[in-house]
Formats: C-alpha cells, sequence, structure tokens
C-alpha cells in the first residue's frame, strides 16, 4: 500500500518527463525534416506573397488569379516546347549552348497557380485559334525575350514561316498557312527621344545650365511602333528598364530634358515624372488609333536579380534556385532601396496610368522575381553578369502560358 502510494506521488513528475522526451523528439524530427526539405531541389515550393498592387483592369472578374501561386520543381519534367537549336534565340539568352550549369533545371520548374490550373502552351492550339492575326510586341529587349520563346514555340510544329516586318518593326514572321504574324517592335522609352545640344541662340534650358542631354517628347511616339497600333489586332506592351538607367541618362552628364507640344517642360522634371507623362500620352495614342475590336496588354515590369552591386559595379546572380519569400523581400523591398528597387517602382506608375483606360494588364512581376537562378549570368558573354535579360527556355515560356491564358478568357468574355 505504502509502495502504490509513493508510486502514485511520483506520476506527476514522470508525465511530465514523458512530455518533454516527446517534445523534443518531435523538434528533433521536424528540424530533420526540414533540412531534408530545403536540400532536395524536388521537393522545393513555396507561396510568394502579395508584392504588388492587383490588377486594376481586371476589377470584379471572378476567374482565377494565375499570378497567386507557387514554383513547383519536378526532377522527371521533359521539355519539348522548343530547343537551344532555334535560330531566333539571342546568343546570350541560350544558356544551354553556353553551358550555364543549371540550363537544363531551369525549365523543371512549373508556375502552379494557387486555386486553378494554367494550361500548357498548346502550340497548334494557338495557331488555329488566332488564324488570320496580327501580334505585336513593343517595347525593350525584355519584350524580345518574350517575342521570341512565342516565336520559337510556334516554329516546332511548323515550317511554313518567312520573315516579314511590318512597318517600323525590328524582326517578324509570318506563319503562312494560318496566316498569322508576330513582330517585335524595339522602343525603349515608347516616345521618341534623341540627342540634345544646347542651341548658340540660347533657350529656357539653356538659361538654367544645360548644355547637353537626351531629349524626349513625352507626347510622339517613337517611329518603330506608331504604325502598329493600326496593323495589329493584339499587342503587348513593355517599359521601364531605361528609365531608372544613370549609365544610359546620366543626370548630370546627359539628363533626360522632357518636351511636350514641342516645347521644353519647365522646370524640369525628374525620370519618374517624365514616365508618368509618357505613359498617359501613349495610353491614348493606342486608344485612339487601335483597330476596333483589338486587344491591348501592358506587361508590367521583369525584374532584374544583382545582387552585390548593379551591373556596371560587379553585381552578380549566380544562384541555382528560386529565391525563398524572405529572399525576395530583400532584393526588391522598397523600403531597402536595393538595387533592383525599379521592378515595383515602375509597376507602381504603370498600374497607376492604366487606371481608366481599356488596356489589360499581364502582371508578370510576382511569379519571375522568385527566379534569380534562370539568368544568363556569367554564360551571357559578357563583360558582366546578365542579371536582366531570361534564358531560353526558360521563365518567358511561361510568361507566353500567361499571355495565352488572358488572350483566351478575353476572347471567351468579348
Amino acid at each position: 500500500m505504502a509502495a502504490t502510494k509513493k508510486l502514485s506521488s511520483l506520476f506527476p513528475l514522470f508525465s511530465l518527463l514523458c512530455f518533454v522526451c516527446i517534445f523534443l523528439l518531435l523538434s528533433i524530427s521536424r528540424r530533420a525534416s526540414i533540412s531534408s526539405f530545403a536540400t532536395h531541389p524536388n521537393f522545393f515550393q513555396f507561396r510568394p506573397i502579395d508584392t504588388t498592387r492587383s490588377d486594376p483592369t481586371a476589377a470584379g472578374d471572378s476567374s482565377c488569379d494565375y499570378t497567386d501561386g507557387s514554383w513547383v520543381y519536378n526532377p522527371d519534367a521533359r521539355f519539348d516546347r522548343y530547343d537551344s537549336s532555334c535560330k531566333e534565340i539571342f546568343k546570350g539568352w541560350n544558356c544551354i549552348l553556353n553551358n550555364k550549369s543549371n540550363s537544363g533545371d531551369i525549365v523543371k520548374w512549373r508556375w502552379k497557380p494557387r486555386n486553378c490550373h494554367l494550361p500548357p502552351f498548346d502550340p497548334l492550339k494557338f495557331l488555329h485559334t488566332y488564324r488570320d492575326t496580327n501580334i505585336g510586341f513593343i517595347g525593350d529587349s525584355l519584350n524580345r525575350n518574350m517575342f521570341v520563346s512565342l516565336f520559337c514555340t510556334l516554329k516546332r510544329v511548323t515550317n511554313d514561316v518567312k520573315k516579314w516586318r511590318p512597318a517600323g518593326a525590328d524582326r517578324g514572321f509570318t506563319f503562312v498557312h494560318y496566316n498569322l504574324t508576330i513582330a517585335y517592335h524595339r522602343t525603349n522609352l515608347l516616345a521618341r527621344y534623341g540627342r540634345w545640344s544646347a542651341n548658340a541662340n540660347g533657350g529656357e534650358l539653356e538659361a538654367l545650365g544645360y548644355t547637353e542631354g537626351y531629349r524626349v517628347d513625352v507626347d510622339i511616339p517613337e517611329s518603330t511602333w506608331e504604325k502598329a497600333p493600326s496593323f495589329h489586332d493584339i499587342l503587348i506592351f513593355n517599359t521601364g528598364h531605361w528609365w531608372w538607367a544613370p549609365s544610359k541618362f546620366d543626370p548630370v552628364k546627359s539628363p533626360m530634358l522632357f518636351f511636350e507640344k514641342g516645347l521644353p517642360v519647365i522646370p524640369p522634371i525628374p525620370p519618374d515624372v517624365g514616365l508618368d507623362k509618357v505613359l498617359k500620352h501613349m495610353i491614348r495614342f493606342v486608344e485612339k488609333t487601335m483597330r476596333r475590336g483589338a486587344i491591348k496588354l501592358f506587361r508590367t515590369q521583369s525584374p532584374r536579380h544583382f545582387e552585390g552591386g548593379d551591373w556596371d559595379q560587379g553585381g552578380s546572380c549566380r544562384r541555382l534556385l528560386p529565391l525563398l519569400p524572405e529572399e525576395v523581400e530583400e532584393l526588391f523591398s522598397l523600403k531597402n532601396n536595393g538595387t533592383n528597387v525599379e521592378t515595383r517602382l515602375v509597376n507602381q506608375h504603370l498600374y497607376e496610368a492604366l487606371e481608366g483606360s481599356n488596356i489589360h494588364s499581364l502582371n508578370i512581376t510576382r511569379m519571375s522575381e522568385f527566379r534569380a537562378d534562370a539568368h544568363p549570368s556569367s554564360a551571357g558573354g559578357k563583360k558582366h553578369d546578365d542579371c536582366m535579360h531570361w534564358c531560353l527556355p526558360g521563365v518567358t515560356d511561361t510568361w507566353n502560358d500567361l499571355f495565352v491564358a488572358h488572350l483566351n478568357r478575353l476572347k471567351t468574355r468579348n
């Protein structure tokens, strides 16, 4: 009886010891599981947080948000959309031929939306659906990156292609059997610009001490694309990378000098205000000159992934895996004012400009911010790491998946 009483009095202490042991074992097991998870990329997936404002042109749309999702790795994934033999791929973006160490893994990451399925690109279906259609990409080299991805995908299923460029286009192709034309119109700022030097007779800018710079006419489209809205049935625009480029437009030695209605804007305005003016005028121009029933998209900013400095300051992008959410915030947060902050800054200006227009935004920013592993980096053949453009095949193929999904959605809605 006494022994039973003694055991009974020790029972609470024994229970506490058992609980502590079980807690410690579970904690160790969980840590081991997390460690194993982090070292096996085939189980690596993450949910991105909301890093940009929602698309104002999709307000009230109950369909799925393709931009809210995660990248999922499949080690057995086979990519047969096109390969490195596609001749339109710019040499610096052909990461497979350039022997980038992770080039084979880049296409094994698949974007999976949270609440729906993003259909893979079906090139034959696309050619049939958009027969007798002209599609124009208007923007800087990042839009060319996307244009090449689309061309290589379509070229894989048909050889009946001829080179043909609409007025002003940098390059273009017609898929003859389907009478489908796709073209790329290069423009860095959308607006017309060129070198400016002080006039010997003086002027308002000269009086303020300006001797040289770049004249940007905020209300005049660049000639490379001014006729595109009246020709194309579908247009996809971008701009931004050149607006925050002191290496191109040095604020002291060669500043942007903005003109409106042929006269200099006085007092001179900074590039971000100039961007707002250009977007306002270019959107108005497109709405006025676009073909009846045409679809107009504006692609959001493609993120750069320079770490340790900008492109001309020794910056690099040597990562072999996508970023984690907290790493994305560290690299792109506006409050950090980091090297790559232009991404979200440009998007703020873009969304404000698009409000009230009939131009839809194509949000590729969120999904792309995580893909620090998918740039040409040191394999791009430049003297510096290319952490701006994307390897092909690569992330821009997913942009085109999203592009087609948006087109089909708008087609159904109309």
